[in-house]
């Protein structure tokens, strides 16, 4: 289990932040490229729709399902690009590694692992704890869909 800073820090120092950006620079030009070559891929495969008509059907939709696929792990890749870009802007305003739950520092370890991580773990088990508690407010926006009201409670 993850515990808070044994110094009482309530930020990492500078020089821990600066050993985060390269890694989380490290993992962004990475990401970066990665995203590079699956749209490159996706272009490739739509020219292929876009070019091919062989009239078989089956051919077709395996093609169709392949650039769904794709898309979707662009989607993926492009919210972990976006994660990555907020660890950054988050380490130059020195609030990287602050737990959003509870206010506590991230483990280091943790952040290691997970360089765009906004919740400690147990600041996640807290997160849960509280949906398991209201199951329809985060799907649903606090609107109960039974009774339609915006306090979720029944009239």
């Amino acid at each position: 289990m993850e515990q808070p800073s044994s110094t009482g820090a309530t930020r990492y120092s500078d020089a821990e932040l600066e050993e985060f950006r390269v890694l989380v620079n490290e993992k962004l030009e990475k990401a970066l490229h990665e995203l590079d070559f699956m749209q490159s891929q996706l272009s490739e495969m739509s020219e292929n729709t876009n070019n091919k008509n062989s009239g078989d059907l089956f051919d077709d939709s395996s093609l169709h399902t392949e650039i769904e696929m794709m898309s979707r792990m662009i989607s993926r890749q492009q919210q972990f690009v976006r994660n990555l870009e907020a660890a950054l802007f988050r380490i130059r305003n020195k609030t990287y590694g602050i737990c959003s739950v509870t206010g506590q520092l991230i483990s280091k370890e943790r952040l290691m692992l997970v360089p765009h991580a906004t919740k400690s773990v147990l600041g996640k088990e807290e997160e849960k704890k509280i949906q398991a508690q209201e199951p329809f407010r985060g799907a649903y926006s606090g609107v109960n869909p039974l009774s339609g009201n915006e306090s979720g409670a029944d009239d």
